[in-house]
């Protein structure tokens, strides 16, 4: 990484904290053009580690963040787009699908037989769980348990596979994307949660937002090693 890669960083953690305070203002169209500015950090971030080396897996991780920066972009236009909030949120949702499909898509193949099936067992188990637990305790809207199914389960997946390869293939690269999508799923959770349970708190967002930047950040950063 070069001092360009750590300007993206560091500009990107700042757009993201403006991002924070002015969406908690309620200035949600100005808000969401620092959420895409900010996306674009580690999507810019991804494509410097793309051309540098230039092979299918950084290709598909590229594809993969620029399908994330889609959907933050999408997330938060609900707030913009309010009387079509909730398509406008379960498209968004969608396209962070799509990025964690190809993520195990690229994944996969780095993975070995016959820990990737406990990982994948795992993966889906603990999304199980979870999922259970908010269908039992939360209003959730049948839309909204449909895509939580296929996107909590992709993701837990991803990220079970990930901590595996990590594990079991150690490498930097391996261990600083395991790390990003840990983070990535925990700020899930902490979405989850606060959109759901009935009591939304900005603390929650803060921490939400904060984890998931760090983790979309770490797995750019991934492709550098």
């Amino acid at each position: 990484m070069n001092t360009y890669n750590i300007a993206l960083i560091i500009i990107g953690f700042i757009l993201q904290a403006l991002f924070i305070k002015v969406e908690h203002e309620e200035k949600y169209m100005l808000a969401d053009i620092l959420k895409g500015s900010a996306s674009l950090m580690f999507v810019l971030l991804g494509y410097d580690a793309f051309t540098r080396v230039n092979n299918v897996f950084n290709k598909q991780f590229f594809i993969g963040l620029l399908f994330g920066m889609i959907g933050d972009i999408l997330l938060n236009l609900r707030f913009v787009f309010k009387k079509n909030g909730q398509k406008i949120f379960l498209v968004g949702i969608l396209a962070f699908l799509i990025g964690h499909i190809i993520y195990l898509v690229a994944l996969i193949p780095q993975a070995r037989a016959p820990w990737l099936w406990y990982c994948v067992i795992i993966g889906a188990v603990a999304a199980a769980c979870l999922l259970a637990y908010i269908f039992k305790t939360m209003d959730v809207k049948p839309a909204f348990k449909i895509f939580g199914v296929f996107y909590l389960g992709a993701v837990f997946i991803m990220t079970a596979i990930a901590i595996g390869i990590a594990l079991f293939v150690p490498s930097t690269k391996a261990t600083i994307y395991a790390i990003g999508a840990v983070l990535f799923t925990a700020s899930d959770i902490v979405l989850i949660f606060n959109t759901f349970s009935g009591v939304t708190k900005f603390s929650l967002r803060i921490t939400n937002l904060t984890l998931y930047y760090i983790g979309q950040i770490l797995i750019a950063c991934s492709l550098f090693f």
